[in-house]
């Protein structure tokens, strides 16, 4: 069997350096990339596609294990149901960083959003990895519905699943083994298997890639900046028609019709947001989208965060034409 990188799980190789995998010694226990993320910060995107990791979610279903699917708090995946499409398994959802969100936010208020969703899940806990919040009760629910020594650990990219393995084995196990992170996608390339106890192994999954996530279409020094690291301190505006609001050199949002609104921005703090005139022309050349918006409803940006509005109105939306946005009913 070929030796795996225990960072991200890729196959060593020490013949081509261009490859994934590679490693000045076959001996090492990480790839060069995971070498380089964890005692250098460089970060080196790879380019990966589904088509590779959606046989590793479908081999799920030969066995009858318990799946966590964990979900970014800040950035929830519009179609939560397609992990279904691949696995069968009794699922537990585990929402992440908690500790972004507004302290007065409660628990339980974000647990019957996702219940009113009508989905199948076992279970629904609230944590944060980084803040160390709510991994006793994780630990404990998981031992509730484990149907195996084994549990597997979906979702999409950069949602905190690697993140999260290493938070379980500080805290209950003596497994020296820490998983690569950083904030690009397709940082964990292949299944990892991790024992946490002898009756508890944890095995880390290739993130989904999400072609529509913004993270794909911005650089570096702008994706360290939209990456919350503490509590986001939301910003509202009160708007009136022919007003715009421009969110760094991000995206823009015009109000066209409709009564005076409020809108709140759930985005990180390091984040640039100002109300401007309608007739300032700052980042128009960026793909334009129509949204008739409802009675308090969210504008969701895939990777960023989302604006909750509090009227009905028209409004448009200029941002990367291969960013996805879209609206949802308002989760606070």
């Amino acid at each position: 069997m070929n030796k795996k990188c225990n960072g991200c799980g890729v196959s060593l190789q020490e013949d081509n350096i261009t490859l994934e995998g590679y490693t000045t010694s076959i001996d090492n226990d990480l790839c060069q990339r995971c070498f380089r993320i964890k005692n250098y910060g460089e970060y080196q995107t790879v380019a990966k596609s589904n088509d590779e990791y959606i046989p590793i979610l479908r081999s799920i279903n030969d066995t009858k294990d318990l799946v966590i699917q964990v979900v970014d708090l800040l950035n929830i995946d519009k179609d939560l149901s397609e992990i279904r499409n691949y696995i069968n398994n009794k699922i537990l959802l585990v929402l992440n960083k908690r500790d972004v969100l507004p302290k007065s936010v409660k628990d339980e208020k974000i647990i019957e959003y996702f219940k009113n969703l009508g989905l199948n899940y076992e279970d629904i806990v609230v944590i944060s990895t980084l803040k160390n919040y709510n991994i006793d009760l994780l630990l404990r629910t998981i031992k509730k519905y484990q149907t195996s020594k084994r549990v597997y650990i979906v979702g999409h990219t950069n949602v905190g699943k690697s993140s999260l393995i290493n938070k379980l084995l500080k805290n209950y196990s003596n497994n020296p083994t820490e998983l690569t992170i950083s904030p690009l996608p397709s940082t964990t390339l292949d299944k990892i298997e991790i024992e946490l106890s002898e009756t508890l192994t944890l095995i880390d999954t290739p993130g989904l890639v999400d072609r529509k996530n913004i993270t794909n279409y911005i650089d570096e020094k702008t994706l360290k900046k939209i990456n919350p690291k503490k509590e986001i301190k939301p910003k509202t505006f009160q708007i009136k028609p022919n007003q715009s609001i421009i969110i760094d050199d991000i995206m823009r949002i015009d109000y066209l019709e409709g009564e005076r609104n409020s809108f709140t921005i759930y985005m990180a703090n390091p984040l640039k947001i100002k109300k401007i005139s309608l007739q300032n022309d700052r980042l128009k050349t960026l793909s334009k989208t129509n949204y008739d918006v409802k009675f308090r409803e969210d504008i969701v940006v895939n990777g960023l965060g989302w604006i909750k509005i509090v009227e009905k109105g028209k409004l448009d939306i200029y941002i990367d034409k291969n960013a996805e946005t879209y609206i949802r009913k308002s989760i606070i």
